[in-house]
């Protein structure tokens, strides 16, 4: 019923986790992909593997979204190999420890670059394009944390909550150019980027227990909901904060 034939979407931190599992829902969806990556190039190469596997073409472009610089780039290499951009996905983040009083500069900075600035600059690229065919995407994936806030995580707190509003000050904008723009906010996801944590399984059976569906969701969970809002059926569906996790945070 989803059908984004023939349509292009980056997708940026897609070489693993969420972004990996999107990227290929999207391709059964009839999308083309374009992947960012950062370190992991083998990971990235499997991911373009497996798009193509689906009948799809698809690259990967290793770039540091958090500079303005990379991002065009992003946005000229897609144009050049496909010709249109139809649908943006600020995946890309990073989730570090960072205590109040005692948290270094450079850890908010790192993560403020990381997880707003890329989205930002990604989006500040690709807008362009999309108003001029009148037509677009953009899914923004935040976090509970963005919502309710995260002791001893205030730092990933604050940009997931930039992004939150940055996702409903948009929305409205860019309304008219028939451009839709929302964001998927996943609580707990089983992925590499929670493996410190989920290393300790009492830990992680804890976390589970509080969820109220009871299970700790799959990167594949979260993949669903973000093609969603990508298709004709979310087509009335703007500055959308979707909430995907089980449960566990119940808020407006």
């Amino acid at each position: 019923m989803i059908a984004l034939t023939d349509q292009v979407v980056i997708i940026t931190g897609g070489s693993r986790g969420i972004g990996a599992a999107a990227a290929l829902l999207f391709a059964k969806a009839g999308a083309d992909v374009v992947i960012t990556y950062t370190k992991n190039a083998k990971a990235a190469a499997a991911v373009v593997t497996s798009v193509k596997k689906l009948g799809r073409d698809a690259i990967s472009i290793k770039a540091d979204v958090g500079k303005a610089s990379s991002a065009k780039s992003v946005v000229a290499r897609t144009m050049k190999h496909f010709g249109r951009i139809d649908i943006l996905v600020n995946n890309a983040g990073i989730w570090t420890y960072g205590a109040i009083g005692s948290m270094k500069e450079s850890v908010w900075k790192e993560t403020m670059q990381v997880n707003l600035d890329g989205m930002f600059f990604l989006t500040n690229a690709v807008v362009p394009i999309m108003k001029k065919q009148r037509n677009g995407k953009i899914i923004n994936i935040s976090s509970t944390a963005g919502q309710r806030g995260e002791a001893e995580h205030s730092h990933y707190a604050a940009s997931k909550g930039g992004m939150i509003s940055f996702t409903k000050a948009i929305a409205t904008e860019l309304g008219p150019y028939n451009i839709n723009v929302n964001s998927v906010a996943p609580g707990w996801v089983d992925t590499d980027l929670n493996d410190s944590v989920f290393s300790d399984a009492a830990y992680k059976e804890q976390e589970r227990k509080k969820i109220p569906i009871q299970r700790i969701p799959t990167p594949e969970d979260i993949a669903g909901p973000i093609v969603f809002l990508a298709s004709d059926l979310a087509r009335h569906i703007t500055g959308e904060i979707m909430n995907v996790n089980g449960g566990s945070v119940l808020v407006g």
